[in-house]
């Protein structure tokens, strides 16, 4: 059955100085319900990937085509070390911006927008942190408080940058259970430089270190990684004791 493409990045360049390359020739399918994971090294051009898919860079070269789908349609959960833990607001009223731009005060009743907060705050189980400040709570409540607000506008795409580091190994659980739920009605891409976070219900894996060198989940996976990372990449199913690296020789 032939898989519907919502973004079709084509020969994809880009460098913040026109000098250096930080992406080169980078061609990448993100199909309808996708769960596609975007590995590599820091800063191997994984965010920077990420950006211009988002519309939030423009690429040197190449083109980024949109198939049914707009910026207003992408939720984004960003990098814990991009965000603010200080920012002086309630989980609740953090939720709550996630629908800046869709209500107005003349058009839109303000108890329609309580009750979309009230539902993600029911189904990310935050009911006893609703009125905490976003500095007081755990990692693992972040990143269920970033997801709500990602996802109140109901995306058709969720994108998420390195949303394993900083949180503990149950927290990582419920993400992954999270995550499998949510692919079964959107699309998922998400980045990351740990190998750890490929679990069995990934669809996709892309590796990136400027270039893109491989797409797909096949035998030829180990052999990709090894060259992204520049040393043997031992991998281990999720949930299991693992080792991530083999000895350098």
């Amino acid at each position: 059955m032939q898989k519907n493409i919502l973004i079709n990045v084509e020969d994809l360049s880009f460098s913040f100085d026109r000098k250096h390359a930080v992406l080169s020739d980078v061609s990448l399918p993100v199909y309808e319900k996708d769960y596609l994971v975007i590995m590599g090294p820091n800063g191997g051009g994984k965010t920077t990937l990420l950006k211009c898919m988002l519309g939030l860079l423009k690429p040197l070269k190449g083109n980024i085509h949109y198939h049914g789908v707009k910026t207003g349609d992408f939720g984004y959960v960003p990098q814990f070390t991009t965000f603010d833990r200080q920012m002086p607001i309630r989980v609740y009223d953090f939720i709550e911006t996630g629908l800046i731009g869709q209500y107005h005060p003349l058009t839109r009743r303000s108890c329609d927008k309580e009750q979309r907060v009230d539902q993600q705050i029911a189904s990310f189980h935050l009911e006893p942190i609703a009125y905490a400040a976003i500095s007081e709570i755990s990692g693992g409540q972040l990143q269920r408080a970033l997801l709500a607000r990602a996802l109140i506008q109901d995306p058709r795409i969720l994108f998420l940058d390195e949303p394993t580091t900083f949180i503990d190994s149950e927290s990582r659980g419920n993400l992954s259970a999270i995550l499998y739920e949510l692919n079964k009605k959107i699309a998922i891409v998400m980045i990351t430089h740990d190998t750890s976070s490929i679990d069995d219900h990934v669809k996709n894996i892309a590796c990136v270190n400027r270039n893109l060198y491989y797409h797909g989940r096949d035998e030829h996976l180990a052999e990709s990684l090894e060259k992204v990372y520049g040393c043997p990449i031992e991998l281990i199913a999720h949930g299991l004791p693992h080792r991530v690296l083999k000895e350098h020789e």
